[in-house]
């Protein structure tokens, strides 16, 4: 543990090291590995650091049996002397109230309901933990959320400590260790006794907020959505610009922005149901329109119109006039779609006629004796579909 500097003093950012090895993985990724390192790899929910080594981009850090892989945007020049490694600071201090702050708010849920922790995932934006529950109220969360942000207020002390698995029963932990040595128990005293490897600050003010967003059932465990220290600041600046511009937008305070949101979406609902109304009644008049002209077939050519359009177009005509037949085309010069339809009074096979039309435009489609339609590519010109089902009828 002593080539694992992270360990020693969470707080290193600038230190030299020797270089043993650097090679090319089994993917053809680049790494060097050092006698000692600050850079943390991925582990136990926490992403691993980046920064630079002799001026290289670190782009990832995994441990790999045993040994610290650091990942480099190119090879170094390899010396005998020590590399200069930076870590990139603002990273890792975000990763360390991240990662402590998870600590805290989990053991908040525990120590007010016995609320388990079962999963825990830090992302670049928010932090997720699994509590093994199947419900939770709004209750429970403000007092888990309170509690957390106490214990950070009072400013108590992490401490990390090394034991074996014999000196484990002396302390209340949050849940089993996984691991049997090198056991690295991370401490807020008369608060929180957890196993882990992560990097955390020295005392909870330093994590300085925990916000909970939301949560959502995941199989029957429930999911937090969460965040600390300065991404608390970061969102809150970003809901805050997003309720401004509704204000302005909107021409209604904060307080009152859910209502001003219902009247806007009720009246959306309202207008789209009055357009959708005013379309069926154009419908109905085209309708009449195209079977008052006294034709026993009734046929056209339509540009850019919907195949739902076709349909509805076609079903108002053959329910009103049971010996009328309609073929319909529309194209918008890359595909075509294609409606054939009877009155109840014909004996013609729509599913036929259109069958004898479709493999002559590389089209699918199908229906029934009555009505079928279908589509495909523009190989033909609407009227000469129209040519080709009249000869199909003949």
């Amino acid at each position: 543990m002593q080539s694992k500097l992270y360990y020693q003093d969470a707080y290193i950012q600038t230190f030299t090291a020797q270089v043993l090895k650097q090679e090319f993985d089994e993917y053809g990724k680049f790494y060097l590995v050092l006698d000692q390192t600050a850079f943390y790899p991925t582990g136990g929910g926490q992403p691993h650091d980046t920064g630079l080594i002799a001026g290289r981009t670190v782009i990832d850090v995994e441990e790999v049996n045993g040994e610290i892989r650091h990942y480099l945007d190119a090879p170094i020049e390899v010396t005998n002397s020590l590399v200069s490694c930076v870590i990139d600071w603002e990273r890792r201090f975000d990763h360390m109230q991240q990662h402590a702050g998870q600590h805290i708010l989990s053991a908040a849920f525990d120590h007010l309901f016995g609320y388990k922790t079962i999963g825990f995932h830090m992302g670049n934006e928010n932090l997720t933990i699994d509590l093994e529950i199947e419900e939770l109220t709004n209750v429970e969360a403000q007092d888990a959320e309170e509690l957390a942000n106490k214990i950070i207020l009072e400013n108590r002390p992490i401490e990390t400590k090394w034991v074996t698995e014999e000196e484990l029963s002396q302390y209340e932990l949050r849940k089993e260790t996984k691991v049997k040595e090198d056991i690295r128990l991370v401490i807020i005293p008369n608060f929180d006794y957890n196993g882990c490897g992560g990097t955390h600050p020295k005392a909870t003010g330093e994590v300085s907020a925990i916000k909970i967003l939301d949560w959502e059932k995941q199989r029957k465990n429930i999911r937090i959505q969460f965040a600390c220290g300065l991404r608390v600041i970061k969102k809150l600046g970003e809901k805050q610009n997003v309720l401004l511009q509704l204000t302005n937008l909107l021409n209604a305070p904060e307080k009152e922005m859910s209502q001003a949101v219902t009247r806007l979406l009720d009246n959306e609902k309202r207008l789209t149901k009055e357009l959708e109304q005013s379309k069926e009644a154009l419908l109905q008049y085209e309708a009449r329109e195209l079977a008052g002209k006294g034709k026993t077939v009734i046929t056209n050519v339509f540009e850019n119109r919907t195949i739902q359009e076709l349909q509805k177009l076609a079903r108002m005509i053959v329910s009103e006039e049971e010996n009328q037949l309609v073929f319909f085309v529309s194209t918008d010069g890359t595909r075509i779609q294609i409606v054939c339809a009877k009155g109840k009074a014909r004996t013609e096979k729509m599913n036929q006629l259109i069958g004898g039309i479709l493999p002559l435009i590389n089209g699918k489609g199908g229906g029934s004796d009555s009505f079928a339609q279908g589509g495909g590519e523009a190989l033909l010109t609407g009227e000469e579909i129209l040519a080709k089902l009249f000869t199909l009828l003949s």
